[in-house]
């Protein structure tokens, strides 16, 4: 057999397939692009389900890929196995109704025995039992003996999902010998019989009885081979881990550590786990995840966190994970050059992720070995889910990690508790950002017996509508009289119930001889709108016919600023790269507010940016249109959405011109323009990894420019100088306070150095120590501490006490020189014990230290009991 390393192990796979004809793919996003039943790319197939499908065509019908890939479910196993790793290639060759089985197992046996060179009496194959013409194709025609092939039942070789193409596999098998161990077969030791090419044949649709399997007309190849675990082999290592090309990474972390891999299993395994993390965090970051607490994000912070923490298991000090990364990029360049330019990025998102964590870690490590001492002395052997929440909240510890440190100690963790707490947290939160208006009222309703509202506001301001139900302090009432506050259900409503970040409508009910003010509108997940409202006239009831009359102003400022934040987010995307992601959103008639996923703070060249684009966006009068479409087609077409959420099978696209495409439910304006122009008022970081950015549109974008303008007519007025001149004005202002401000530290330092001559003629001494003290009344803190550095300044064996009261305040400073502090001296004791007895506290380092108080008469009785009280330390 050759020696073929994995770079060329997948030159090999991808040129042999492509030589017969098949589209040679490059590795898709580990984000998906059109799929939001996956977080990650998982599998060689996942970025081609539409494909398989046959809702999206090629160029061909038959495609060949190196895949990345990015599972978690085996991330205990990490480190521990032969072949198991979070980050992985599949190498794979498909075929969306062109060849099926015959083609795919010839060109499996020729690539494995021609091209690589493996010893065909070490390959086992296995069929699904039902499947006789896999079974004939691979004794008759490829010639392996009977008893190297497996017919095994549905758990192994059949491939299925719960509706949908499916079929049976046929996996290949590479004997590794009995150096790896017992058994004498696939079945018995999948170590030594370690799998390397999985054939899928999908040729049934499985329908939704479970039971009915109907054959397809076209059947598919879907082919999965692990390209480490080709290497593996064509490299003869013992796993995946000791690869030619990681050489260095390993050699880095042996570097970094002071331990070597072999020394024993622990360490073995802490550094196979920093090596597989390393690279599935370089391709992470490199695909635009940053991390979170939420969806792919987290995976990403669990990765990192974990590495990290198994370079404190191997000594390794202080931040160290872009020395590990930098090793990956090398390795994948010539296939994926985009992680070269994509280096300053994945470093600062990783470094700051690393830092953010290596804040808390060791305080967390301490308080978790704690509790877990204790369990262990209870005998109880299970963390409490207060325990885990504690270190997840505030030390950031992600449950996982909680939970693999346990496990190592035979511990289990409460988790129903911990995710009860968690679930109690978020409700606590949304709680806490809710507005008034009464609304908790609707945690109550009960409208299971009510039909849906007919929502009417996307085409008008005002409608007809039907009372169906009233309810008064969260009960169900059949009239409300005029002072009275409640909720109300209509059979319709223009009036727009808060979702989707925009916050509910107002305006006026009205009806025969009774007249309502909504103050918000809120819809259930049954779209059920309820009007919270104020009666003010007259006594409206259930069945009443009314007029609905949305407050127009403030409805057509909030449609500005929700259409804004569709802008907002394209311009992010251009200038801030394509990682960025919506995060949630605040949409109201005076302001809006978008937070975002981005590593690090913008500078204010890039928020100029961003606000000059969307600007732009708004000049060039886009006209808005929306369509409603299948999620799946929404998708194709482009419309970027939060794809976590679940939304339903019709989606409303929301589209600005060719520059914006967005899933949304929201009201919007009809044309850009109507938004008249943009603001951003600051962009600040909310959490690790988002970032929040508030603007104004309209008419609050108009008051505050003439705010603005008046402002500065008000500091023109103040400085006496007017229009172009103003600049130049402040700035010779500025020049001046610098030239004073100078002047006046110079008169100050002059005063100290005259003041502390004086004070030197009045020195004691106190166990062989000169000692200045003294009550200087009017001085500032930094005046007493200037006047002490003067004191101290070439002097040797001194120490200063000095105080002073400004204002009914009393301030002290006292310090020590080096000598004193040896002799058992301390500042920060001396000046707490002197504050206290002037009312206040205080303290600080042993050579420097500064107290308050709040009764200067008690100053020169502190100053007569500061000898006995030194002479005490000095002993």
């Amino acid at each position: 057999m050759k020696k073929i390393n994995l770079n060329e192990c997948r030159t090999l796979f991808l040129d042999f397939f492509e030589a017969r004809d098949h589209v040679r793919l490059k590795s898709f996003s580990l984000v998906p692009e059109d799929d939001p039943s996956l977080l990650l790319i998982n599998a060689g197939m996942a970025p081609l389900k539409l494909y398989f499908m046959g809702e999206k065509k090629m160029a061909k019908n038959r495609a060949t890929s190196s895949q990345c890939c990015v599972r978690t479910a085996d991330i205990d196993n990490v480190g521990k196995t032969a072949r198991h790793g979070t980050f992985f290639e599949m190498l794979g060759n498909f075929s969306f109704g062109d060849y099926f089985k015959r083609e795919a197992i010839h060109w499996a046996w020729t690539f494995l025995t021609e091209e690589i060179g493996l010893d065909k009496d070490r390959l086992w194959v296995s069929v699904f039992i039902e499947d006789d013409e896999a079974y004939g194709i691979w004794k008759d025609e490829i010639g392996i003996p009977t008893d190297r092939i497996l017919k095994l039942g549905k758990e192994d070789n059949f491939w299925e999902l719960d509706q949908g193409p499916c079929g049976p596999c046929s996996e290949i098998h590479y004997d590794r010998g009995p150096a790896y161990g017992e058994g004498s077969n696939p079945t018995e030791n999948s170590d030594r019989f370690m799998e390397i090419w999985n054939l899928v044949f999908t040729q049934f649709d499985r329908q939704s009885d479970g039971t009915t399997y109907i054959p397809l007309a076209h059947p598919n190849i879907d082919t999965g081979m692990g390209l480490e675990r080709l290497a593996l082999i064509t490299e003869d290592k013992d796993n995946i881990f000791e690869l030619e090309e990681f050489m260095p990474l390993r050699e880095k972390i042996e570097e970094l550590s002071g331990k070597k891999y072999g020394q024993s299993q622990k360490v073995d395994e802490s550094m196979r786990i920093i090596i597989d993390h390393s690279k599935a965090m370089t391709f992470l970051i490199h695909d635009g995840v940053v991390p979170s607490n939420e969806g792919r994000g987290y995976i990403l912070r669990r990765l990192i966190r974990r590495a990290y923490r198994h370079g404190k298991l191997l000594g390794i000090e202080g931040e160290f994970l872009t020395k590990t990364m930098s090793q990956v990029i090398p390795v994948y360049k010539e296939e994926y050059p985009g992680l070269t330019e994509s280096r300053d990025r994945i470093f600062k998102i990783a470094v700051r992720e690393e830092e953010n964590f290596q804040k808390t870690i060791d305080q967390g490590l301490e308080l978790l070995e704690s509790r877990l001492a204790q369990v262990e002395e209870s005998g109880e052997k299970v963390l409490s889910g207060e325990d885990a929440f504690k270190l997840y909240d505030t030390y950031g510890f992600p449950l996982d990690l909680t939970w693999e440190i346990t496990k190592e100690r035979g511990i289990e963790v409460d988790e129903e508790a911990f995710h009860k707490m968690m679930e109690d947290q978020r409700i606590q939160s949304r709680t806490n950002r809710k507005g008034g208006h009464g609304w908790e009222d609707k945690k109550v309703l009960d409208l299971t017996a009510y039909p849906s509202t007919d929502f009417t506001g996307y085409e008008s301001f005002r409608g007809q509508g039907k009372v169906l139900a009233l309810f008064h302090e969260g009960k169900e009432t059949e009239r409300l009289e005029a002072g009275q506050e409640g909720q109300a259900l209509l059979d319709q409503t223009p009036f727009y119930g808060e979702g989707g970040g925009q916050v509910g409508d107002r305006g006026y009910l009205e009806g025969q001889g009774w007249k309502a003010r909504v103050l918000d509108t809120q819809k259930d997940k049954d779209d059920h709108y309820i009007h919270v409202l104020e009666v003010l006239e007259g006594t409206l009831s259930v069945g009443d016919d009314l007029e609905a009359l949305l407050d127009r102003d403030f409805r057509r400022d909030v449609m500005k600023n929700h259409s804004a934040t569709h802008l907002l987010n394209k311009a992010l995307h251009q200038v801030l790269g394509g990682h960025v992601n919506q995060a949630g959103s605040y949409v109201d008639d005076r302001r809006l507010r978008f937070d975002f996923s981005h590593y690090e703070a913008m500078t204010d060249r890039e928020i100029e940016e961003v606000e000059a684009i969307v600007n732009r966006a708004i000049y060039e009068a886009y006209p808005v249109h929306t369509d409603i479409l299948p999620l799946k087609e929404a998708m194709e077409t482009g419309a970027i959405g939060i794809f976590e959420d679940k939304y339903k099978d019709h989606v409303r696209v929301v589209s600005m011109g060719d520059f914006s495409k967005e899933l949304c439910g929201g009201t919007h304006v009809e044309n850009t323009a109507r938004i008249g122009s943009f603001r951003i008022l600051f962009e600040q970081g909310i959490s690790s990894g988002i970032r929040r950015i508030e603007a104004v549109t309209g008419r609050a974008a108009y008051e505050m420019a003439r705010d603005d303008r008046e402002t500065i007519r008000h500091a023109e007025d103040l400085i006496k100088v007017g229009g172009s001149n103003l600049e130049e004005k402040i700035l010779k202002l500025l020049d001046e306070n610098k030239k004073l401000k100078r002047s006046l530290a110079s008169m100050e330092s002059k005063m100290a150095q005259d003041l502390s001559k004086e004070l030197e003629s009045r020195t004691l001494e106190v166990e062989g120590f000169t000692l200045v003290k003294d009550h200087l009344s009017g001085k500032t803190m930094d005046e007493l501490k200037g006047t002490a550095d003067a004191l101290k300044e070439g002097k040797e064996k001194m120490i200063l006490v000095l105080a002073s009261d400004l204002d009914g305040k009393v301030f002290w400073v006292v310090s020590m020189d080096e000598a004193a502090v040896k002799a058992g001296g301390h500042a920060g004791k001396l000046v707490k014990e002197l504050a206290q007895i002037t009312g206040g506290n205080g303290g600080g380092r042993p050579n420097f230290a500064t107290a308050g108080g709040k009764d200067p008469g008690a100053i020169d009785e502190a100053l007569a009991k500061l000898e006995d009280r030194l002479k005490e330390q000095l002993k």
